[in-house]
């Protein structure tokens, strides 16, 4: 671990002093916070938090090591903040230490900050734009007009897959395709042990180009950023939801789908993101542990005939899942692959099987 001094400076004017860990580069994103107390390298490894800058509220980080969880193939997000770094390591599984996988994949980070003062700032104020600089910034308004003027621009095409891609469990029994806006590994891996064939295409593919796959089904993954941007692939999913072929949606994919069946959606003030959010199912009351990583949501006034919420935010209402009773199609918010119970929503893949089943 480094122990030179970095800075994180706030679009509010804040700026907190810490030591430098991972990458020794500048990074500007947009700040947020996640509540899970493990599963950090599912974090860091997951494309959803692309252009953001993380910060994880459990104080000690690291303590594991580098495990075989990785849920992409590299990271995506602009930086990482902790409270303290873990730099020996102590789990069977452990293939080295965080700062070392930091430094690897070029990612940024500071240690040694007040994580506890600094969500507190996030929840107060909501996530706001924010940049780890390595030299104490002389020229603060500099600084500041720069994050006054950052978005994050088209994170799911950075994200998203290049190519199509194959995978074929044995026995295969069934063909789902998944749109890929920045999924997760755990998605394929629940439908390939599922018995599915899982076709995995970029975002840019056109519904014509999925209904030529002759799917039993399509999958809508989790991904990055406003989900309004993806005016394309709205588009080419109100297509889709006309086939009558099942579609199952997560995260991005859940708000998505309500956007193509003419709803709407709204920023939330600093969002979702942990491992530990409670999911009421209204059907019968029953409370799930669930994962979750978003920023958005949609807006409960906006929903349209044949569109039923399912699950709802234990903590603040907001909608977490949506039954459409005029078609074979259904949504979550939440990540039903994740492990946050560690089983607790995963008969949704169930339940998207039995749909292509009939």
């Amino acid at each position: 671990m480094q122990n030179k001094p970095a800075y994180l400076v706030l679009a509010n004017g804040r700026i907190f002093k810490g030591s430098s860990i991972g990458s020794e580069s500048d990074a500007i994103g947009e700040i947020v916070f996640t509540t899970s107390m493990t599963g950090y390298l599912e974090t860091l490894t997951d494309p959803s938090y692309c252009g953001q800058i993380v910060i994880q509220t459990f104080p000690l980080i690291g303590n594991y090591g580098v495990t075989p969880d990785a849920e992409s193939s590299g990271t995506a997000l602009s930086a990482y903040i902790v409270r303290d770094l873990c730099q020996e390591p102590s789990n069977f599984r452990s293939e080295g230490a965080l700062d070392v996988f930091l430094s690897e994949h070029r990612v940024p980070g500071i240690a040694d900050i007040d994580t506890r003062a600094l969500t507190r700032i996030v929840r107060e104020v909501g996530v706001m734009a924010a940049k780890i600089v390595h030299e104490y910034p002389e020229n603060i308004d500099a600084v500041l007009d720069e994050l006054a003027a950052f978005t994050i621009k088209n994170p799911v095409e950075r994200v998203t897959c290049r190519e199509p891609r194959i995978d074929t469990p044995e026995n295969a029994c069934r063909r789902v395709v998944l749109w890929d806006f920045g999924t997760k590994g755990g998605i394929r891996r629940e439908l390939l042990a599922r018995g599915c064939e899982v076709v995995t295409v970029p975002a840019s593919t056109t519904c014509e180009e999925i209904l030529a796959y002759n799917p039993d089904g399509i999958m809508l993954s989790n991904g990055p950023g406003d989900p309004t941007d993806n005016v394309g692939v709205i588009a080419e999913l109100k297509k889709l939801l006309d086939s009558g072929k099942p579609v199952f949606g997560i995260c991005l994919g859940h708000q998505l789908m309500a956007l193509a069946s003419g709803m709407t959606t709204t920023k939330l003030k600093y969002g979702h993101r942990g491992g530990n959010q409670p999911a009421i199912r209204l059907s019968d009351g029953r409370v799930f542990i669930t994962s979750q990583n978003h920023g958005y949501a949609i807006c409960e006034d906006s929903l349209v005939p044949g569109a039923k919420i399912s699950y709802v935010n234990g903590n603040d209402g907001t909608v977490e899942g949506i039954d459409y009773t005029d078609r074979p199609a259904f949504s979550v918010q939440f990540h039903p692959e994740a492990s946050a119970g560690p089983l607790d929503t995963r008969f949704l893949f169930d339940r998207f099987i039995s749909m292509m089943e009939g």
